[in-house]
């Protein structure tokens, strides 16, 4: 098995012992395998740190309960960068255990940290996919649970931290209302 397929073996090992399920799976595997199914098809010739980190961008994402922190943004962000540093640290240690050099693992962990986004190629390119897979799975469910103001945040959101290829590529790809489509507009 090469250093890649141990580190993924691993990743899904620990992703299947998510108690929550979507669509009948743990949910932070079937979330890995989208994350790979969309970094394969966003970027064919994906490295092997852009092919972990999409696939350990949740490794392990339920330990971390958003409940164990205070509610409001500041609770909000502290949650996320700590869940940010754990699975940095999960997928960093398989990839030392596999034997990757260091460059690869620290390159890794700032992806899974997200650090330079719109400044590192690595870390935006991991971006990208994150947005891809919440707008071709996950959108739509949480379109139908929201007020439309919410959604068009949202939006907002998702497309600020897209590349502006890919937020070109999402108007090709996607059929949204033209107050969603303008979001996406470079």
């Amino acid at each position: 098995m090469s250093k890649l397929e141990t580190v993924i073996a691993a990743i899904d090992a620990a992703n299947e012992k998510d108690p929550r399920l979507d669509e009948g799976q743990p949910e932070a595997l079937l979330y890995g395998q989208r994350m790979t199914s969309e970094a394969t098809r966003l970027f064919p010739d994906a490295s092997d740190a852009l092919q972990i980190a999409a696939r350990g961008q949740h490794i392990e994402r339920w330990v971390l309960k958003r409940a164990d922190y205070p509610e409001g943004r500041v609770g909000y962000l502290k949650w996320r960068r700590d869940l940010a540093l754990h699975h940095a640290t999960r997928v960093t240690g398989m990839m030392e255990e596999a034997g990757y050099d260091a460059d690869t693992i620290d390159t890794v962990g700032r992806m899974l940290r997200k650090e330079g986004i719109k400044r590192d190629t690595d870390v935006q390119a991991l971006e990208d996919v994150i947005c891809f897979t919440f707008l071709k799975w996950y959108f739509a469910p949480f379109a139908a649970k929201h007020a439309p103001e919410k959604v068009q945040d949202i939006v907002e959101k998702t497309a600020r931290k897209m590349s502006p290829e890919a937020r070109a590529r999402v108007l090709d790809e996607f059929d949204l209302p033209e107050n969603l489509a303008a979001a996406f507009r470079v």
